[in-house]
């Protein structure tokens, strides 16, 4: 069975590149704008085995996202990974309860790797 992922960004292109380079790799892709909008898709059952989450978003941020997934049973052990182009929320995303961290935007290759270290195989 293909492994879903849930990929959170308010950013369309970000999606799109995301989503395109998920699909390639021949996983299933469920998006949402924001962590309110994730939160709210996981309440009506969504399971994804993964979770690719912006930080800077409007509604709720990603970190929040990670804190109140986290809070969960249903996503409380989802690999969550966090992916921003600040620095400093290395460290943030791991208090938060993020699996790992990606510099936005990453590439393809480093994207692939760290999702596939995360899923079993």
């Amino acid at each position: 069975m293909t492994a879903t992922i849930l990929v959170i960004d308010d950013s369309p292109t970000m999606i799109l590149t995301l989503s395109t380079m998920l699909r390639d790799a021949g996983y299933r892709v469920e998006t949402a704008m924001n962590g309110q909008e994730a939160l709210d898709r996981l309440e009506e059952g969504l399971r994804p085995a993964l979770i690719l989450t912006d930080v800077n978003m409007p509604v709720m941020d990603g970190l929040t996202f990670v804190r109140q997934a986290r809070r969960r049973k249903a996503t409380r052990f989802t690999p969550i990974l966090v992916l921003t182009s600040e620095m400093q929320t290395e460290t943030e995303s791991r208090n938060a309860g993020a699996s790992g961290w990606l510099a936005k935007p990453p590439r393809s290759e480093t994207l692939l790797s760290a999702v596939g270290g995360l899923l079993p195989p």
